[in-house]
């Protein structure tokens, strides 16, 4: 592929198709329109977040082969947000000489999560121990190898913890094999981790890989909290968690960005949790806090454009904006005149127009001179703020 976007013809822009209209399709967007490109999107859902700022809204699933074609007539490059594209009919683009970044096959690795940390393991890097499970004798039997607690995991269709199981007793187990209702799970070694870490990895058609400054992330009820940049790690764990990621991105041997999920073990053991092969929600301190934000190293990735490495420009916290637990429905955000008189502070609201338990609705991010003044910041800025039901 030569370089897509060497020059811009404002008569005729390049078109970008990016499956998935959520807050990640809205960030990618956004970032083509600062370069004024065209966006096509594919999703569901009429008035997604990406639909206030894209050129052309394709309303249909994600799994939908015609509207994915659709696509792709509209668009000169395919991308995507969500795991749950269809990546057969995107492969089947892809046998046509379609341009789709990151690749079918990277996909289809990725959206199965078994099949993730097997593509892992066979290539040498470091990942709980883990064993797919086709009976309740088997579980059973695993259990015992790997000892309680550990953690029964659906392979597809699962996020956020959903689809995950906690089984901390042998009478947890006919509770957590009936609950997955027949769908394909493994079960995963439990990593008492001291710390959970991310790091945000971007390579381009030569190979040129740049990595983003480590996250440190908090989560709360399995939905990420707050990102604190730079994260509490020793320079080996970073080092070491760095040329980890360099070296998944390597193997996978794709081009696009790349989110690394890491534990870190209280012996100091580094083990690989699940990779995004997207710009990720960890990733989103980017934005303010960096020499170059996700969304615009990504869209670099998928144009065949140089990449830059990103540099912290200051300690950075992001904390998620989530819709209160118990309610579903319409809601309003109260206190932004507080929050806008904080300093160094940015909201970004997605423009979901309902609220569920758990769904991210937006982000703060703030930014100062240490990162103790950052968290301090951050809380207020995100306790300034309150979700109103209607």
């Amino acid at each position: 592929m030569s370089t897509l976007l060497d020059e811009i013809s404002l008569h005729h822009p390049l078109k970008i198709g990016i499956i998935g209209g959520g807050q990640i399709g809205k960030m990618i967007a956004q970032e083509a329109k600062r370069m004024s490109l065209k966006v096509v999107i594919l999703d569901p859902t009429k008035n997604c977040p990406a639909s206030t700022v894209c050129d052309k809204l394709i309303v249909a699933d994600f799994k939908n082969e015609d509207k994915i074609r659709e696509l792709a007539k509209y668009s000169d490059v395919i991308t995507y947000e969500i795991e749950l594209a269809n990546s057969e009919a995107l492969k089947n683009l892809e046998s046509k000489k379609y341009p789709i970044f990151p690749s079918p096959h990277s996909l289809y690795l990725i959206q199965n999560k078994y099949r993730q940390k097997k593509f892992l393991q066979e290539n040498k890097l470091p990942v709980p121990e883990f064993k797919k499970i086709t009976s309740i004798n088997d579980l059973s039997f695993i259990a015992e190898k790997f000892e309680y607690p550990l953690m029964l995991k659906a392979s597809e269709d699962s996020y956020d913890g959903r689809g995950n199981y906690l089984i901390k007793c042998k009478e947890d187990i006919p509770i957590a094999y009936n609950s997955f209702d027949n769908r394909e799970i493994f079960a995963e070694k439990y990593i008492d981790f001291k710390t959970e870490i991310s790091i945000m990895v971007a390579r381009n058609k030569k190979g040129q890989i740049e990595t983003f400054p480590i996250a440190e992330n908090i989560h709360k009820n399995n939905v990420l909290d707050t990102t604190l940049v730079p994260a509490n790690i020793s320079p080996k764990i970073y080092k070491d968690a760095e040329i980890i990621a360099k070296n998944v991105v390597a193997c996978l041997n794709d081009i696009g960005i790349f989110g690394i999920e890491m534990f870190v073990s209280n012996k100091d053991d580094i083990f690989i949790n699940e990779i995004a092969p997207r710009p990720h929600n960890s990733g989103h301190y980017s934005i303010e806090g960096c020499s170059i934000s996700q969304f615009e190293q990504h869209i670099r990735t998928i144009l065949n454009l140089p990449l830059i490495k990103p540099e912290l420009l200051r300690p950075t916290v992001m904390k998620n904006i989530l819709g209160p637990p118990n309610f579903s429905g319409n809601y309003r955000i109260r206190g932004m005149s507080k929050l806008l008189s904080i300093p160094s502070t940015k909201i970004h609201l997605y423009g979901k127009s309902l609220t569920s338990p758990g769904r991210k609705l937006g982000h703060i991010t703030c930014t100062g001179t240490t990162l103790d003044e950052v968290i301090k910041r951050s809380s207020f800025a995100k306790n300034s703020i309150e979700i109103i039901v209607d």
